[in-house]
């Protein structure tokens, strides 16, 4: 709270001092985004995996061929919770990382699941005894380095088993870093996210291509760059499942969270919804963590998948790409300035006034990618 209310208390003051307006203020404290190693947790999880097959590509390279960035909002209600479940994601969904990367570059995998928990280990303990790591599918809350979220079995959640002593497991789990579990523990947060049981992914050496296994070519970086590019574009600017739910997504899902930041008059705009302080302490802290953290690279991924266009302009000589990767940036720091303007909201806030502001930095965010993706389009 006390963050809280001074973060306000310099936005007060620059705005006195500048003649800013609220959100420009808070725009220019947030600060820009600065893209360092370690951004993107799944991107971090692939490039290992690509490293250790002798495939090293940097992580803005990994992030723009899982598809970079996307968007999808979406406000869930259930009986049994007693506030609206807020989820945003800004990275490219749903499509998993690791399989979006690897039929890209035409690199051969395996991946398995289901079966009992001893087999699953003894297909991980074989396939770290060659030396080849794994991701796996886990429930984040049975891991003892985390803290247990509601809801985190329904929740895919990746980490990279990369070795073993014996029976203890190392596992990659960022930005957490490096830990080490008992293969039984790790089966049972493994056996506990059901829709993903057992889930275990191997790149596949060229020597081992076999019946149920992906198939090995040669990579060919341009081409799939060109692919990740394209389905990016048409996610952002087009259906993403061909059904009603594609309102959510892209721009057409910016757009919808805009207009229920403005709603004043129905059950779904945002005063309504998350007027009550257990729902607007929920509201503030998803928003942030959703365009600063879950399922995404700080401000909203947009700066790194910028690093993955400027990478691309060079591969492929194409200026349009670099043309649109300042424009990212630009609307990362948009979405870094709503992030903490949530972070900055207190209860005791006029809600109304808060949610006009929020929407006037995603009506800004939405106008910019329009730019940049024009941009790509042109590429």
């Amino acid at each position: 709270m006390t963050a809280r209310r001074n973060f306000k208390k310099l936005v007060r003051e620059r705005m006195e001092r500048f003649g800013e307006s609220y959100t420009t203020a808070a725009r220019h404290l947030a600060g820009p985004v600065v893209t360092t190693a370690g951004q993107h947790r799944e991107s971090v999880l692939v490039g290992r995996l690509l490293a250790a097959a002798g495939q090293p590509l940097s992580e803005a390279m990994v992030c723009g061929l899982g598809g970079g960035i996307g968007f999808m909002y979406a406000v869930f209600e259930y009986d049994a919770v007693p506030h609206p479940l807020l989820t945003i994601v800004a990275q490219h969904h749903p499509q998993p990382w690791a399989p979006a990367v690897l039929d890209r570059l035409g690199l051969a995998y395996r991946q398995t699941h289901g079966t009992t928990t001893k087999a699953a280990l003894d297909r991980l303990r074989a396939a770290l005894d060659t030396g080849v790591p794994a991701l796996c599918l886990v429930d984040r809350g049975r891991l003892p380095w985390q803290q247990s979220p509601p809801f985190s079995a329904a929740e895919p959640y990746t980490v990279l088993v990369t070795a073993r002593d014996g029976d203890v497991l190392t596992i990659l789990d960022p930005p957490h870093g490096v830990a080490t579990m008992p293969a039984p523990d790790f089966g049972t947060a493994w056996a506990a996210h059901r829709q993903g049981r057992h889930s275990l992914l191997t790149m596949q050496p060229a020597a081992d291509v076999s019946a149920g296994s992906r198939g090995l070519s040669g990579v060919d970086l341009p081409a799939a760059v060109r692919g990740a590019l394209a389905t990016t574009v048409a996610h952002l600017t087009g259906p993403v499942l061909g059904n009603s739910f594609d309102v959510n997504f892209g721009f057409s899902g910016m757009a919808k969270f805009a207009a229920e930041l403005r709603d004043g008059r129905t059950r779904k705009g945002w005063a309504r919804r998350f007027g009550d302080p257990v729902g607007h302490e929920h509201a503030m802290r998803r928003l942030a963590e959703c365009l600063e953290r879950e399922y995404t690279a700080p401000g909203a991924t947009r700066p790194l998948y910028a690093d993955f266009l400027d990478q691309a302009a060079d591969l492929l000589a194409t200026p349009a790409l670099a043309e649109a990767a300042p424009l990212f940036r630009e609307s990362g720091q948009t979405w870094s300035a709503l992030a903490a303007h949530a972070t900055a909201a207190a209860p005791d806030d006029d809600l109304r006034a808060w949610c006009d502001h929020a929407a006037d930095l995603v009506d800004t965010a939405l106008t910019t990618e329009r730019t940049a993706t024009a941009h790509l389009t042109r590429a």
